[in-house]
Order: C-alpha cells, then sequence, then structure tokens
C-alpha cells in the first residue's frame, strides 16, 4: 500500500527510528566477547520434515532481487525457531515490508532475519508491546544491547504469520553477512529442503541494439517459444546480423511444488567461448533497484513477464557479471552457435542450444507482419523505428519535420505492403512525420544522459534528474492535455525505469482552490495512486520514481469503518478509503491509547492489548485519509 508511506503514521515512526537504519536494511555487529563457533545452522521452521519453499534468495521480483528463503506454512501460527545462537539484535513492527521481523545476531559474524510474523514469543514480545504503549505508536523499530536478549540455538522466537508486503503466509528467512550482503541460506545445505529439478525455460528474445543490426531481416526485440528435446531445448535457425542482444525467459523448480524460483547461475556460450556470466550469490541492498537494469523493463511492465538479459546496459552497475562486453551483445557477422545454461543452487542444469545465421543486410523482406494500422511507432534504444503503410494513390516518402527543418525519409526496409524507418535518436528529436496516412506527432523535449545531473526547464514542467537517475540515455517525453477540465500531465514514458527520484514542477493552467483535499495523483491502470506534493508559488512540486500521467483530484469522501468484531478482548474492523489512501488511524478506550494492528492486504484493523488492559468502556476508533477526510466510530463496551 504505497499510499501508507506518506501518512502520519509512518512519520511517527520514522522518529523513532535510528538515522541511518531502515526496515530490512540494517546490520549488527555480533558481540566481539562471544565465542567464534562453526556450527550449521538449523532450519527455522518444523526442522527435519521436508520444506516447501515458495521462495528463493536472488530471484527476480519487479522491483528488488528477493533476499531470502520464503518458507511456506500451513497458515499461521508456526513456531519459528533460532537458526544458531546468539541475540536479538533488533525488532521491527511495520504496517509494509516485513512487517513483523526479528534480527538475530550470531558469533560467526552472519545475522539471520525472520520476517512476516505473527506474534513475537518470550521477553522480546512483551518488552515490543510495553514500548509501543509507551510511546503510543503503531509501528516501532527498537535495537537491543547483546546481553538484552539472548538466543540459543533451537529457541522459539516468534511464531509465522503473513504481516507486512506478504502474498501469503510464510517465512521470510535471510542470512546476512558482516558487510550487510543477504547471502544464499541454501549454503547451509538444509536437508530439509529437496531440489533435483533443473530450471524451465520457456523462450528466448532476441534484440537488435543498434540500427544497423537485422534479427530476421528487421529491427526490434523478437521472441521465440523454445522446443524441448531430451534435457536440452532449441530454436530452429534464426536469421541475423550485426550486435544482438539474447534474453532468456525461465524459472527454476523444485519437487511437489507449484511455485516458480531464481535461477543463480547464468553462461551464454557463443562458438563454445564463454560470451557472458551472471553469478547471483549475494544481495546488496543499497544496490538491489538495479534489478530493472537486468530485466528487460518494458516486457515486464506491459505484459509481467521476467526476461534475464544476457547482455548489459550502460546504466547496470550491478556485480554479477564477468567477461562481458558491455551494451555489445552477440557480434553476428558470421554464423554463430549459441548456448544458454541455467543452473540452480544445487547445480541441476538446464541447456538452451539455438544458430543466429548470418544473412546480410536487405531492403526487401518477405517476413514483414502485415499490419492494420497505418502508422506505429516504437522507441528501441537508441532508435525510433516508424512502420507506415503505404497508401495505392501515394508513392511519396515521408518527411521529418524537427525544429521547423524538414527532411525526407528513406526506408530502412518494406515489405508487406509497409516501409520501415529507423531514426537516431542521438543525432534528431523529431517533432512530427507527415505520411500519406496522415501526420504522427511527438513530444520529445531533451536528451537526459544516464550517468549525470540534468536539470529540464519548460512552461509547464521543469524536471530535474540527479546524477544516475537512470539506467541509460532516456528521450524525454512531456505533454499535456485537458480532459472534462482536468488537466493532464505527462512526464516520461511509463516503459522506461527510473533508478533514483526525480524531482518535478508542475505549473497548472487552470485555477484552483487549494485546499487538503485537492491532492496529486498518478495513474496506474485504471486507478490513481495519490503522490505526496506541496503547493508553492502556485506551483506543484513532488518527487517520483515512476514516469506516467499525473493529475489533480479532490478526495472529499471519508474513509469507511465497518465493525468485524468487538469484545472485551479484541476489537477488528475492515477499513477502506476510495482515492486518497489511509493517512493513519487512532483508537483509544476510556480515553486511554489502545494499539491497533493494520494489514493494508486485507484492510482489517486490529486491537493487541497491554498486558491488564480489557475492552470495557467507551471505546472510540478515528481513521483519516490523505486529504484530511475523517472517519469516527464509537461504541460502548
Amino acid at each position: 500500500m504505497r499510499n501508507f508511506w506518506n501518512s502520519k503514521l509512518s512519520s511517527a515512526a520514522a522518529l523513532i527510528t535510528c538515522i541511518g537504519l531502515s526496515q530490512g536494511y540494517a546490520q549488527f555487529s555480533p558481540d566481539k566477547t562471544l565465542p567464534a563457533k562453526v556450527n550449521s545452522y538449523l532450519f527455522p521452521i518444523k526442522p527435519g520434515s521436508t520444506a516447501i519453499i515458495t521462495g528463493t534468495m536472488g530471484e527476480l521480483r519487479n522491483t528488488h532481487f528477493h533476499a531470502g528463503l520464503d518458507i511456506d506454512t500451513p497458515g499461521i501460527g508456526v513456531p519459528v525457531l533460532a537458526a544458531e545462537s546468539g541475540y536479538i539484535a533488533r525488532a521491527t513492527a511495520t504496517t509494509g515490508g516485513y512487517g513483523n521481523v526479528l534480527y538475530v545476531a550470531h558469533p560467526d559474524g552472519n545475522t539471520t532475519v525472520y520476517a512476516h510474523l505473527e506474534e513475537f514469543k518470550g521477553a522480546v514480545a512483551e518488552y515490543i508491546q510495553k514500548e509501543r504503549y509507551k510511546r503510543k505508536v503503531s509501528e516501532i523499530d527498537l535495537e537491543f544491547a547483546p546481553n538484552q536478549f539472548p538466543i540459543t540455538k533451537g529457541e522459539l522466537l516468534a511464531l509465522s504469520g503473513n504481516t507486512g508486503g506478504s502474498g501469503g503466509p510464510h517465512l521470510h528467512f535471510e542470512v546476512r553477512n558482516a558487510n550487510n550482503q543477504a547471502i544464499n541460506p541454501l549454503t547451509n545445505q538444509f536437508a530439509e529442503v529437496k531440489d533435483n529439478m533443473a530450471p524451465l525455460v520457456f523462450k528466448v528474445a532476441l534484440k537488435t541494439l543498434d540500427a544497423q543490426s537485422r534479427i530476421n531481416d528487421q529491427f526490434g526485440r523478437f521472441e521465440f517459444s523454445v522446443i524441448k528435446k531430451g534435457d536440452t531445448y532449441v530454436l530452429p535457425p534464426i536469421l541475423a546480423n550485426g550486435h544482438i542482444g539474447i534474453e532468456v525467459l525461465a524459472h527454476d523448480k523444485m519437487e511437489n511444488s507449484r511455485f516458480r524460483y531464481g535461477i543463480n547461475y547464468i553462461d551464454l556460450l557463443v562458438d563454445n567461448q564463454n560470451a557472458f556470466r551472471q553469478t547471483i550469490e549475494k544481495v546488496d541492498f543499497t544496490n538491489t533497484r538495479q534489478i530493472l537494469a537486468l530485466m528487460d523493463y518494458k516486457t515486464l511492465e506491459l505484459r509481467g513477464n521476467r526476461f534475464n538479459k544476457l547482455y548489459i546496459d550502460d546504466g547496470n552497475r550491478l556485480e554479477y557479471y564477468s567477461g562481458v562486453n558491455r551494451k555489445q551483445g552477440v557480434a553476428v557477422n558470421a554464423d554463430r552457435s549459441v548456448e544458454i545454461q541455467l543452473k540452480d543452487f544445487n547445480q541441476n542444469i538446464s541447456k538452451v542450444n539455438f544458430t543466429l545465421k548470418h544473412n546480410p543486410v536487405v531492403a526487401e523482406t518477405p517476413l514483414l507482419s502485415a499490419s492494420g494500422k497505418p502508422h506505429e511507432s516504437e522507441l528501441i534504444e537508441n532508435t525510433l523505428k516508424v512502420t507506415v503503410k503505404q497508401c495505392a494513390s501515394d508513392k511519396t516518402e515521408p518527411t521529418l519535420w524537427s525544429n521547423n527543418k524538414s527532411t525526407s525519409l528513406t526506408p530502412a526496409y518494406y515489405g508487406s505492403n509497409q516501409h520501415v524507418y529507423l531514426l537516431n535518436l542521438k543525432t534528431t528529436l523529431p517533432d512530427s512525420i507527415t505520411t500519406c496516412q496522415g501526420t504522427i506527432r511527438f513530444n520529445f523535449k531533451d536528451r537526459i544522459p544516464s550517468e549525470t545531473e540534468y536539470k529540464y526547464y519548460g512552461d509547464l514542467m521543469d524536471v530535474e534528474f540527479p546524477k544516475q537517475s537512470l539506467y541509460d540515455t532516456a528521450y524525454l517525453e512531456l505533454a499535456y492535455d485537458t480532459l472534462n477540465n482536468q488537466e493532464i500531465f505527462t512526464i516520461g514514458n511509463r516503459t522506461t525505469p527510473l533508478f533514483k527520484s526525480i524531482a518535478v514542477t508542475l505549473k497548472p493552467k487552470l485555477n484552483y482552490f487549494q485546499s487538503r483535499d485537492l491532492g496529486l495523483y498518478r495513474k496506474e491502470g485504471r486507478g490513481f495512486v495519490y503522490v505526496s506534493s506541496e503547493w508553492k508559488n502556485n506551483r506543484i512540486k513532488f518527487n517520483t520514481r515512476d514516469f506516467g500521467q499525473f493529475t489533480l483530484l479532490r478526495d472529499s469522501v471519508p474513509p469507511t469503518i465497518t465493525k468485524i468484531s468487538t469484545s472485551s478482548a479484541a476489537a477488528r474492523f475492515r477499513i477502506r478509503d476510495n482515492l486518497s489512501g489511509i493517512a493513519y488511524f487512532e483508537a483509544n478506550i476510556n480515553g486511554q491509547w489502545l494499539l491497533m494492528v493494520y494489514d493494508y492486504k486485507t484492510g482489517i484493523l486490529k486491537s493487541e492489548l497491554s498486558k491488564g488492559l480489557t475492552l470495557k468502556g467507551d471505546f472510540e476508533l478515528k481513521v483519516v485519509d490523505q486529504a484530511g477526510n475523517e472517519a469516527l466510530f464509537k461504541e460502548k463496551l
């Protein structure tokens, strides 16, 4: 629930969080006086029983690398045991992220992490609850001294749950080294984890990396479904020329499990020589968003498929590679035999074999698929690909307009009654292209380098890019429109990823009565996501890590509070908001502050009573959304 992090609740929690620490990212130094031990770790859930794993370390998620081992649990409430002796160094309780989590520091220098817990156990549980009541906060982040909460191997730490950003009941278990890097828990060779299945491969994608390259006589990105023959996946020969980027869609499997897992090791061999190697054995929390450079982001954003690139973008700063020339891909100037090797942590291996058959660039290709659209355009790397359906009555070539100057275009290739034009955006940013099918208009405003700080100033919006905010050179597209007296500001293209947040200033043309119910929102699917912003001199300032469409909306509808159950022992409610999202909530019994815990996934808000407190008397719950609308529930219990 992204809106929740702009709330007062989160701000309150931030005040009690130690500077420099964030949920899931801190590391703790073990007590130097503890004797060093070399022991294998205990499996933290039902040791000795075969486990169902729902996620592995290093697998690809939409915005980050998965940092640990997800262990399936039959519902909530399964005992979570300490993998090794040490001490509880940190405990946090948050609405999102890891939810309820414990960090246990060990004499070997590692820290084990136990996340999405339902309930803390032992002396630390009582201490955490007392601190939440003392500080009157739902979210809390606490650090402990080495002698405060010592732990022995196998000791009960907590009960498993589904708190935070969890997608279902499970334990998220991490092992972090002294450098705060997540290392693979499977290095402990847990007997509870069975894996004799090799990765599964579904598709291979090929991509032209410059305007002179071709795949089946065409420019662009093309996907091919693999065929399994025995223990190997194959593709028929593919015509190619120039520098070609290769991508693969695959995931790992384990016995008796419906879940998909990450693949830690990928090799690309060209003519039996290693051309690319990716090894994921550690996850650096400060750099995990770099995953957007490792995957084909456009395909991820549009279709949800995670294709792993076997080439490196200029802005990719991950350290998982060896033997790779950046951005070069495979140079196809002769026939090339290609083999992709995918290996999981247990050394189960799958291979994909195919041939890139060298084919010189040709002007006419029968392989060009016919399109019913009069014209279409697509930005691929630094090249704008424009496809125009030919008119029977007009054989003239299109005209490119840029800075009030016109240029006649020549097709790069043609076929199926279509002409394809390739424009190098490094040299020319087009304003429009006039064709026999009509005029194609573009909104390119500037070229934004990936490595340096850059500022764009315009009549309707200013955009500031900090250093290394992009993964690659971006061609900034800006647009403004009104619909039903509603201003729509389009900033960039949503299929272009951002590594760091950019600063934006919008300059609305319309006049607005500025009140708290007026907010900035980003279009997401069929709905809107609230964006924290501020008005200054009739301008709107905000930071964003997502390109897209932004607009101003008013939220005058308060949240809803629906009672599920109330008794002297517990109170449960479902709270919802129609637009801006929940900002904060607070409850009291007879005027005394009451701890309420929120699960944003279900909208359920439930009480947690301190020792000796019962729900008898005057109960009151207030819920406020981001627009300041307030809902109030009162009941005599």
